[in-house]
């Protein structure tokens, strides 16, 4: 059975050993932020029901809100039909982004350039 069909987990992971995570607010739908996983992050993540992540900058697995107390509890895990990406559906106990906004895509792209949303 192909990646497309299973209904077993089984990560195709990419040349360094991650797989792309795309986390959501639960409740709004709102995209919060794009991160990366690897195979001890996602089986974190599973076994204890908040996201973690694998952080490329440090090159650690990063528990999300672990230090600023921002935890993403898992509300629903999907899997894309080609097993290289996951998207995660949270509730989130406080921003997203590192810089203290809602979400990391706080930002839009306009003929001038960025533009700050009034809600991020």
């Amino acid at each position: 059975m192909s990646h497309e069909n299973s209904l077993s987990l089984e990560p195709r992971w990419d040349a360094a050993g991650l797989i792309t995570a795309v986390t959501t607010d639960a409740e709004t739908g709102d995209l919060l932020m794009v991160a990366h996983m690897n195979a001890d992050a996602l089986a974190a993540t599973i076994a204890t029901g908040e996201a973690h992540y694998w952080s490329r900058s440090r090159q650690q697995l990063w528990h999300k809100g672990a230090t600023s107390g921002h935890i993403q509890r898992i509300v629903e895990m999907r899997v894309d039909c080609d097993q290289d990406a996951i998207w995660l559906k949270v509730a989130p106990a406080g921003p997203a982004c590192h810089t203290g906004e809602r979400s990391c895509f706080y930002r839009r792209l306009t003929d001038g350039g960025l533009v700050r949303d009034a809600v991020g």
